[in-house]
């Protein structure tokens, strides 16, 4: 492969249509009969194109459409134009000299979708897959979970049976919306719908430690799977307490931006199971190696997503592929937004083909981008 620069960096928030309503503990995620923004990433480098996603959801973490767009236009695409595109080691460096670390890593959900955007561009520059570029699939097919989220306990039945009519068979139900007794009353319906399916939860930071005890012990007897960060990211005593305690296996996501967090918690045996998710690890390259030391360190791993269009999809299925994930996963795009932009990506009753094409395996069509596209700054 000759040596390609990246030479042009280009950003478009889109408007993409949304099929069902979405929300966590922190809020609304997406509202049915309103579009749902997205901004994609077109990386260039000498006549060579790759495209990337970032998903920006305030309810969930800080990063806005607004700070992703200046974000990658003004700080990440300036730092590494002219550099070569191979070199994702040195453009990591480079994002962290441009945007720091605080806490954990910064801007991950940015940084994220020009890494991303990289590495289609890698395998499309020499023909092959993502996977192939790393060397490692270890499987072709991902099964997915179908999300649960902000309903009722009356309305659980019907949004279960949507799901098995579509061929899901494994369920994730968001938790810390309603209340303990009322998040419990979802739970329990869901299993009384699907008695024998996969099923686990997700706080989204949304509980004390006393009312995550609490819950564990109910939620194990509904067979609940794993209690998905059940605690304030930075609450390490709260879950190293927690994970001593539960009966449900913990899980932690946003507590694992960067993999010198996952270091720490299983220094501190605070840590059941590892959530691997592309955009909040800042991208493809920092999430390879979370998913690595995890399975060096024996903590299980787990998939999630960010509500990701087709782009993020495709990212995450060739990380979760490279290394065996054989749990039902949390890709939820699909049940909530449309990736009108998009082709080549299959699933079919509740499972993912993992894309053979290319890069990711994901066609843009460019044009329908910029019809889409609107001015997130107006």
């Amino acid at each position: 492969m000759r040596d390609l620069t990246i030479d042009k960096i280009e950003t478009f928030a889109v408007a993409l249509p949304t099929l069902r309503s979405f929300g966590v503990s922190g809020g609304s995620v997406a509202v049915a009969g309103s579009p749902s923004i997205r901004v994609l990433v077109k990386v260039s480098a000498d006549g060579v194109h790759g495209w990337g996603e970032a998903t920006p959801i305030p309810a969930w973490t800080y990063e806005t459409t607004e700070s992703i767009v200046t974000t990658i236009d003004r700080y990440l695409a300036p730092a590494v134009l002219g550099r070569p595109c191979w070199d994702l080691d040195g453009l990591t460096t480079a994002f962290d000299r441009a945007i720091n670390r605080g806490f954990t890593i910064g801007s991950p959900l940015a940084k994220a979708a020009v890494d991303m955007a990289l590495h289609d561009l890698l395998g499309r520059a020499l023909g092959v897959p993502v996977s192939t570029l790393w060397g490692r699939r270890r499987r072709d097919r991902i099964t997915l979970g179908w999300m649960v989220s902000g309903q009722t306990a009356n309305e659980v039945a019907d949004c279960v049976a949507e799901g098995r009519e579509l061929g899901y068979d494994a369920f994730k139900v968001k938790i810390g919306l309603h209340g303990e007794r009322e998040d419990l009353a979802v739970v329990r319906a869901v299993r009384e719908a699907a008695p024998k399916a996969p099923l686990w939860v997700d706080a989204n930071q949304g509980f004390t430690v006393d009312a995550a005890l609490r819950l564990s012990r109910e939620l194990d007897a509904l067979g609940v799977t794993a209690f998905e960060q059940p605690l304030p990211a930075n609450d390490i005593a709260g879950l190293r307490r927690l994970r001593a305690d539960s009966p449900v296996p913990v899980a932690l996501d946003e507590s694992l931006r960067h993999p010198t967090d996952l270091a720490t918690f299983v220094k501190l045996d605070a840590v059941d199971v590892a959530i691997a998710k592309v955009q909040r690890s800042g991208g493809l390259t920092l999430s390879l190696r979370l998913c690595q030391l995890a399975e060096d360190c024996g903590v299980r791993l787990m998939g999630s997503g960010l509500t990701d269009s087709d782009l993020g999809l495709a990212a995450s299925l060739h990380l979760f592929a490279a290394f065996g994930i054989d749990t039902p996963v949390d890709l939820n795009g699909r049940q909530f937004v449309d990736s009108v932009y998009a082709s080549g990506v299959e699933v079919k009753g509740g499972v993912a083909d993992v894309p053979t094409g290319p890069g990711l395996g994901v066609e843009v069509d460019e044009a329908v981008v910029r019809e889409l596209a609107v001015d997130p700054l107006a």
